[in-house]
């Protein structure tokens, strides 16, 4: 009994460590590199390809172009048709790319190894730019009216506290703002963290770089919440009678249905969740171009801007003009002034925007000077000596 125990035991080890070997055997590795590279003309760089543990065999990577632009009509990059991996590394081999003139290259890296396990989107990008300098500079602008037009909202949340008053506050404004905001932050959040969005946009364009990234969620989900903030104060402060109008109830009744609407046709397959996604940037782009017109007419109407703080326009210039200053830099960096012109709804939202801001200076420091309260005790003072 105990021989027969004895055996069954070494059996069953024998089959467990069998079974592990095929488990491990079968688990695939990770293949790994950076997702883009930026050079200047002339400048060769080593990409690393790492493993997520060490190759047992010798392995080979094949590399191919599948898209390329730039002003001379060549490829701006070179680099090797196949990498070799080499066992026993998980820094397996390095992909030295050389920059031949400005523009960009989508490289796809393949293999025909069954043990690696590529990237979801197995590219590497490179884009070949005039200068380091305009990069960072690039990037530094960014931040700022990143920093700028988070800060544009407080002004007026300030002012409407100190007044507690939101008389002069276009509620029309507020409501545009709120579904925009509420549009674009779905759009942003569904691109960012819904795996079943982000196929579906690899397989839409499979060399196409996910435009949405953590600033932008957080931007929307901040301004919704502040705008918001400002709608309540709405309600607990004096609002001298002021509604949301019949022409703005309406809009947004139209697009709350049409969005519902086309929301029951993807869910029954007639539409991918990527294209339902994309109406909500549309709507947020149709709001923004109509979102400032009620506020300009009321200040027209009251012939005054009080109410509205010029604060929140002044950092809102700061934002849409840095921005537009970055996009001319990366037009040129890149050599793709198809950045502006090859996009002009996003370059025109933005002058749009910095064209409302300078009628609001307009409105605010010429047309309609605010009249400097004088202080009780002051005006007293000069009743005085007008009456000596």
């Amino acid at each position: 009994m105990y021989i027969k125990m004895k055996l069954a035991f070494k059996i069953f080890s024998l089959l467990f460590v069998l079974f592990a070997q095929g488990i491990s055997s079968i688990e695939h590795i990770s293949v790994t590199w950076e997702s883009s590279v930026n050079l200047v003309e002339h400048e060769s760089k080593n990409v690393s390809i790492m493993l997520s543990q060490e190759l047992n065999h010798t392995s080979v990577l094949y590399l191919n172009t599948t898209s390329y632009s730039s002003k001379n009509g060549k490829n701006p990059a070179s680099y090797p048709q196949n990498v070799t991996l080499v066992p026993r590394s998980k820094e397996a081999a390095a992909i030295e790319v050389k920059a031949i003139n400005v523009g960009r290259s989508v490289i796809r890296i393949l293999t025909e190894d069954k043990d690696l396990r590529l990237p979801d989107s197995p590219n590497l990008r490179v884009f070949v730019i005039h200068s380091h300098s305009v990069y960072i500079l690039n990037i530094v602008i960014g931040w700022i009216y990143f920093a700028a037009w988070s800060i544009s909202f407080y002004p007026q949340v300030i002012l409407n506290f100190k007044r507690k008053s939101v008389v002069g506050l276009n509620f029309d404004f507020l409501a545009y703002n709120l579904l925009g905001f509420t549009a674009y932050g779905l759009y942003n959040i569904g691109m960012f963290w819904i795996p079943t969005v982000q196929n579906e946009y690899r397989q839409e364009f499979p060399n196409g770089v996910n435009p949405v990234q953590l600033n932008d969620v957080c931007f929307t989900l901040h301004a919704v919440l502040i705008t918001s903030v400002t709608i309540f104060q709405c309600f607990i402060y004096e609002r001298g009678g002021q509604q949301v109008s019949l022409i703005a109830k309406v809009l947004l009744g139209a697009s709350l249905l049409a969005i519902t609407i086309l929301l029951i046709v993807t869910a029954c397959g007639k539409l991918s969740w990527l294209t339902y996604l994309m109406v909500f940037s549309y709507l947020k782009l149709a709001i923004s171009l109509i979102k400032y017109l009620p506020q300009a007419y009321m200040n027209y109407r009251r012939k005054s801007t009080d109410g509205w703080s010029i604060g929140n326009v002044m950092l809102d210039f700061t934002g849409g003009s840095l921005s537009i200053v970055q996009m001319f830099l990366q037009s040129y960096n890149n050599d793709e002034w198809n950045l502006i012109f090859g996009d002009p709804t996003k370059f025109g939202l933005g002058l749009i925007s910095v064209l409302f801001d300078v009628f609001f200076m307009v409105q605010h420091y010429i047309l309609y000077t605010p009249t400097p309260q004088i202080p009780a005790d002051n005006e007293q003072l000069i009743a005085d000596e007008s009456t000596s």
